[in-house]
């Protein structure tokens, strides 16, 4: 498990523009009860993935026309209950970090993977989730 000092700074970077931490697996089950649609990221150290991930996910959620309804985190190597409940709602698709997910009505509807992720600008990240908000949240 990564040290606090560590992982604070990266989970503020979300938690301070609108995204509610998911830290059990029983938050996670609860959130993903909830109709609507929930964009969960799946936070991580690495830099190189989540660098960008991170700026990504912001930036489509600051410039979406269509957002939403939930926004929600949770922290690999942390948070690690709450990251395993999530990864059984996720398969077929192995574990991945950073990831970033869209659940409609607690089903998955889009995902990005680490492989997606990396070597793609934040921009570019971004665009891959506008075309998933308008698709899916309406």
């Amino acid at each position: 498990m990564y040290p606090a000092e560590i992982v604070q700074p990266m989970k503020e970077e979300l938690t301070e523009n609108g995204f509610s931490e998911l830290l059990n697996g029983a938050e996670v089950e609860a959130q993903l009860k909830k109709d609507g649609t929930t964009l969960v990221m799946i936070n991580s150290v690495c830099g190189c993935s989540a660098g960008t991930a991170r700026p990504g996910v912001l930036m489509a959620v600051h410039n979406a026309t269509h957002k939403p309804d939930f926004l929600a985190t949770s922290f690999a190597g942390f948070d690690t209950d709450a990251v395993q409940t999530l990864r059984q709602h996720l398969l077929p698709y192995p574990p991945s970090s950073p990831a970033i997910a869209l659940f409609k009505n607690g089903s998955l509807v889009h995902y990005i993977e680490r492989h997606q992720i990396e070597g793609r600008s934040a921009q570019m990240i971004a665009n891959n989730l506008l075309s998933a908000f308008e698709q899916y949240c309406n």
